[in-house]
């Protein structure tokens, strides 16, 4: 099963370039979207979040999930992690509410 599931690294590496080109494409049109008037906030946050969220998944095709998560949670990195993840949540927060 293993070995079915698994990606080779030529495909491991052509979805971490795609991931994270549509996670810097996301921050860029959430950065030019904040000039719209009266949504342009709302737009930024949005954009930017999950402009994010798809550049730290991108990582996920290099290492695979339970390792990347792992690496996240370790002693060493748990606060990074925690004020990231804090931080995401806070700026789509803000933007709704």
């Amino acid at each position: 099963v293993i070995d079915a599931t698994s990606l080779g690294w030529g495909t491991r590496v052509k979805g971490f370039v795609a991931c994270f080109a549509i996670g810097c494409l996301c921050s860029l049109l959430g950065s030019c979207l904040l000039w719209v008037p009266r949504k342009g906030l709302t737009l930024f946050a949005v954009f930017y979040t999950l402009g994010n969220i798809a550049s730290i998944g991108s990582t996920l095709f290099l290492m695979g999930p339970m390792k990347q998560l792992k690496r996240m949670f370790e002693h060493t990195r748990l606060i990074a992690t925690i004020v990231m993840l804090l931080c995401l949540i806070l700026t789509l927060c803000s933007a709704f509410w």
